[in-house]
């Protein structure tokens, strides 16, 4: 119901007016009167109505001025003026100030009546449009919210090229463009549907770890996506390493924090690799997708070993991984006897026979050497099986000196790997530059494709190829695809767009922007004056430069 005012200097017509309409039954409130404008203006004020009913000539303050006044401070408020006076400039006022109806007096109650309806009408029309404007941008926020969320987890599934990426974010107005990325991973898988007595159940410091998860991800929303019901992803970016670091120190943090504790509830953190590049975001998620993985195997093991024996896993006795990474990576074959028994001193009094620490102790080592060296054992046709045969030694360890046996075998395998790495690059450039060759025309060819299809991880991969080749992975398949292109165009008769999707382009608009920024030329222009030779001179020199 409406809520209406009057304010008219004339008694009687107030009182008629106020009297001789059933205000509710009519759909109404009468929500006050007064003599002019200025005892009006507090009853206005407090009482905020929908509809004002003004004389125009009143002393103190007169309807025009007080519905100009009105009209700045309440613009949603309807205004009907009712007066004696029919000159055309009080009306043409009138109409100027906004007032929705002018009537002339006398008025009886029942064509007030209409015109107060007739008010009424206009102002659930207004509202309507207000509500289905609000849907309507309710719904474009959504829209651009998914569309975030898809670009952001296009650009870490490494589907799309930074030209692809910069054009999406400029028209949904993402601000993406940094020095430095990393992306973080949070999985609080089974966690999510928690309710506040599921939560008080837990023991303190789980109950704390977790709630800190969950603020971070309801707080910390800055280029983050939803990647499955359980899994949310961060990309952190920073102008130096620095502000990168700080950005990242809370994810350290509960990392740190998931660690050191012996948690029921399945809580992983992953953390990628730095890159200076937004086309190798897709490698740091990578990362954080496989350190998430092998922290989870981790935390299984220690939740699994709790459980089967009821002695307290004392942390200050674990193994150093730290120590034991850094000679994986340059230890040598002369020390390789002196480190295992240095480093291995720590267990010597472990009772295999009735203690399980030692096994954990040995599989933890294990498992942070299988997730620090991805890059060394993903070659292997069938990876998980080499954890698998190193945890089956593990069990079968019944002292020290066979501890320290398995040590040796553990680093002396990894080395193995390394070398094998090494030797294999020149072959393993080939075949991936083969395999590019034979694909480059699908729109969604990616490192990832070419590096399963050489047992190798996509960072790892990216590295190799950028050392051997000097150019980029994305910078070498354009550089193909655009040869491919100016082939097409001397060659054949096809048209511009026909080409672009002929050598893995979807977009014809964006692969023409492309040709011309590489060769100078657009494909029409190339295909009538150019000649394979000034582009590929041009190709040689820019393309570096040009693909990023």
């Amino acid at each position: 119901m409406k809520k209406i005012v009057l304010v008219d200097d004339e008694i009687l017509i107030r009182e008629t007016i106020r009297d001789c309409i059933e205000w509710e039954k009519e759909g109404f409130i009468f929500s006050g009167d007064a003599s002019d404008g200025e005892v009006a203006l507090p009853i206005i004020e407090r009482v905020q109505p929908d509809i004002l009913i003004t004389d125009i000539l009143m002393p103190f303050m007169n309807g025009l001025e007080l519905s100009s006044i009105m009209r700045k401070q309440f613009p949603d408020m309807k205004i009907i003026i009712i007066s004696g006076h029919a000159e055309f400039e009080y009306a043409r006022t009138a109409m100027q100030i906004g007032v929705q109806e002018y009537c002339l007096k006398p008025i009886s109650p029942t064509e007030l009546v209409k015109v107060i309806r007739k008010v009424s009408d206009e102002i659930d029309k207004e509202r309507e449009i207000k509500a289905q404007l609000l849907l309507l941008k309710e719904k474009e926020n959504a829209e651009s919210t998914v569309t975030q969320d898809k670009l952001l987890n296009d650009l870490c599934s490494g589907f799309m090229t930074t030209s692809e990426v910069m054009h999406h974010s400029a028209s949904i107005q993402l601000t993406i463009i940094s020095s430095y990325y990393v992306v973080t991973v949070l999985d609080l898988r089974d966690t999510e549907s928690y309710k506040h007595e599921d939560m008080m159940a837990l023991q303190e410091h789980e109950r704390l770890l977790l709630q800190k998860c969950l603020h971070l991800k309801e707080n910390y929303t800055q280029l983050m996506f939803q990647r499955s019901r359980s899994e949310s992803v961060w990309i952190i970016k920073g102008d130096t390493l620095a502000c990168l670091k700080q950005e990242l120190q809370q994810f350290h943090d509960l990392q740190k924090a998931i660690s050191e504790e012996a948690l029921s509830t399945p809580i992983s953190i992953g953390i990628g690799s730095v890159q200076d590049r937004l086309q190798n975001v897709h490698l740091s998620f990578l990362d954080a997708m496989e350190d998430a993985h092998w922290r989870r195997l981790s935390r299984q093991n220690r939740n699994v070993l709790s459980e089967l024996k009821s002695e307290t896993l004392d942390p200050t006795l674990f193994l150093d991984r730290g120590a034991f990474m850094d000679f994986l990576k340059i230890g040598s074959h002369s020390k390789l006897e002196a480190f295992v028994s240095a480093y291995a001193a720590a267990i010597v009094d472990i009772d295999w026979q009735t203690s399980s620490i030692g096994f954990y102790m040995l599989n933890d080592v294990t498992i942070e050497a299988f997730r620090s060296n991805k890059d060394m054992y993903r070659h292997l046709p069938e990876p998980d099986k080499s954890l698998q045969h190193f945890q089956q030694m593990i069990g079968a360890i019944r002292n020290w000196e066979e501890a320290c046996t398995y040590l040796v075998k553990l680093i002396e395998q990894f080395w193995t790997w390394r070398a094998r790495i090494f030797d294999k690059y020149g072959d393993m450039i080939v075949k991936v530059k083969e395999f590019m060759q034979a694909n480059f025309d699908k729109d969604n060819f990616s490192l990832q494709d070419a590096a399963e299809y050489v047992n190798l991880s996509t960072n790892y991969l990216s590295r190799v190829f950028s050392q051997e080749t000097g150019q980029t992975f994305i910078e070498f398949l354009t550089q193909i695809r655009i040869r491919k292109a100016m082939e097409l165009l001397k060659s054949t008769s096809a048209k511009s767009y026909e080409i672009a999707f002929l050598v893995g382009y979807n977009d014809p608009h964006y692969f023409s922007n492309l040709f011309k920024r590489l060769t100078g030329m657009t494909p029409k222009e190339f295909r009538k004056n150019g000649t394979a030779e000034e582009a590929l001179d041009i190709l040689k020199g820019d393309t570096p430069h040009a693909a990023d």
